[in-house]
């Protein structure tokens, strides 16, 4: 009696197991979207500077792993920053489309516990992400296919830099 129980059970919850699963498709105006990112895919290194406290150039080296994820519709980066042998930087970004508001969300995550969803978007063909309301970093491949990216602050009216890398794809 309990093996007959036992498959009268199973066979009721495999259908209605069968009916809860869905089939998802790719999500193509969000894969179209992080596609015109795929020019920052790749491993990269190289040098940067950042501005002290003290208004002094401090140096750094740095690598930038990043990959499309999800059937293209995610990029995922990993930075590294080191400063005579010690990490300074250590973070994971990953970037989709949201197509509610139509523009790039940026999901950082750093290793000290910090995260954020920052609002990002492509301005001809450079990409920008703003981490505050008065501070944005643009990232673009310069002529010479190095990334350069570029931190500033908006004092006033003007944009003051105070962050720049420029990386080469290994």
């Amino acid at each position: 009696m309990k093996t007959i129980l036992k498959i009268l059970l199973m066979m009721w919850c495999v259908p209605s197991l069968t009916i809860q699963a869905q089939h998802f498709e790719t999500d193509t105006v969000a894969q179209h979207h992080v596609s015109q990112l795929s020019f920052l895919t790749g491993d990269w290194a190289g040098e940067g500077w950042m501005m002290s406290q003290t208004g002094e150039r401090a140096a750094f080296n740095q690598t930038e792993k990043v990959r499309m994820k999800l059937d293209g519709t995610a990029l995922l980066i990993e930075g590294k920053g080191v400063s005579n042998g010690v990490v300074i930087h250590n973070a994971l970004a990953v970037l989709s489309y949201d197509r509610e508001n139509g523009n790039y969300d940026f999901n950082s995550f750093l290793q000290n516990g910090r995260k954020g969803l920052y609002e990002a978007e492509m301005i001809d063909g450079d990409f920008y992400w703003y981490p505050g309301d008065n501070v944005r970093y643009i990232i673009r491949i310069d002529d010479d296919g190095k990334w350069v990216e570029k931190g500033e602050f908006k004092s006033g009216d003007q944009w003051v830099q105070f962050f720049e890398m420029t990386l080469e794809r290994k």
